[in-house]
């Protein structure tokens, strides 16, 4: 992208096309749409995009492809027309996958095959969600931070030991984007065009969205004040040691001992705000903790139990399927498949 201006963006005007075709824009991105994709993480991508240019220059344009060429139906049961197939991709700038559910269901070779040939021939491979999972499978994001849904770190980071799991948001490298998904993408792709065309048109799309953006630290702060303002100070505190020692399981006096609180005291607090003890609750963190690794990677449930703290395969899998209604092999099947 070219150097920036500090120029003050005025304010944008109706009369100018907001979606140009890739020979008219000076940027085009290329969005891969898999099965059950998550339809905001699509809106949030490109809507930056449409209104940067609406002020006053041809910036940025889209493309967006599936393996066949056929539309895909989202999660939401929203049918999306293509442009074209990935295999037909020749020049690109930026590939983004976008994903969420059953990430893997249907890519084959072919398409992890043009994710590195994107790649290697100097292009930004990207995705969002769960598509991570796709690009580290395809062995585009060594040596990179990989951002994803939070729910899928778990799963991620059995299956790829090897890579740095972020716990940002959004990661933006020389080589490839990584996301969470959902309103992520608004970030995203403000940052863009903040690299490319500098903070005042940046701000100036980011008003017309009505979007204020936050720095990774904000939005964690945010977002834990908002989670638990209500908790006892000691609950919060039990809970985020919960958290962390999923694997390395803790005993309920050691917890006690660590927040400062009698046990007899904690477990009336559980009871009030939660209807369980905390060695109810903490099981159940570990068990959902476990469904997220069965689901979404490719580890046995042997290892899944090992992850989340259970020593003996037969205790895992009686309270696990006490809590989800089906043995954890069922849910290791369905994320194979």
């Amino acid at each position: 992208m070219s150097e920036f201006s500090t120029t003050i963006w005025p304010y944008p005007r109706p009369d100018l096309p907001p979606v140009l075709r890739p020979e008219e824009a000076e940027h085009t991105i290329d969005v891969w749409l898999l099965p059950k994709f998550s339809m905001l993480s699509l809106v949030c991508l490109l809507e930056p995009l449409r209104v940067a240019n609406r002020f006053g220059r041809a910036l940025f344009a889209w493309r967006l492809l599936s393996s066949t060429g056929d539309p895909v139906v989202a999660s939401n049961g929203v049918r999306t027309d293509v442009d074209g197939r990935l295999e037909e991709l020749k020049e690109c700038e930026l590939l983004m996958a976008i994903s969420s559910y059953e990430a893997e269901a249907t890519v084959t070779a072919g398409d992890r095959a043009m994710l590195r040939q994107v790649a290697a021939f100097g292009g930004k491979v990207g995705g969002l969600d769960t598509a991570p999972f796709i690009l580290a499978r395809a062995g585009v994001l060594e040596h990179q931070p990989v951002s994803l849904h939070w729910e899928s770190i778990p799963a991620f980071q059995e299956e790829f030991p090897h890579l740095a799991v972020s716990r940002s948001r959004f990661e933006f490298t020389e080589q490839s984007l990584t996301g969470s998904g959902g309103a992520t993408g608004i970030d995203m792709m403000l940052q863009w065009i903040e690299l490319g065309y500098g903070p005042a048109l940046a701000e100036a799309v980011s008003r017309q969205l009505v979007h204020q953006r936050l720095s990774e630290g904000e939005l964690r702060e945010h977002q834990f004040r908002r989670q638990l303002k209500h908790l006892p100070r000691t609950v919060a505190n039990a809970l985020a040691i919960m958290e962390a020692h999923l694997g390395q399981v803790l005993s309920i006096p050691e917890i006690c001992r660590l927040v400062g609180q009698s046990q007899r005291q904690l477990v009336r607090q559980f009871q009030t705000h939660f209807g369980e003890t905390p060695k109810q609750c903490y099981l159940g963190m570990r068990l959902d903790q476990a469904r997220r690794i069965l689901t979404d990677s490719r580890c046995q449930v042997t290892e899944a139990a090992l992850a989340t703290g259970f020593t003996h395969l037969a205790h895992f899998s009686r309270t696990y399927q006490a809590r989800f209604g089906e043995r954890p092999s069922m849910t290791a099947e369905r994320g194979l498949g």
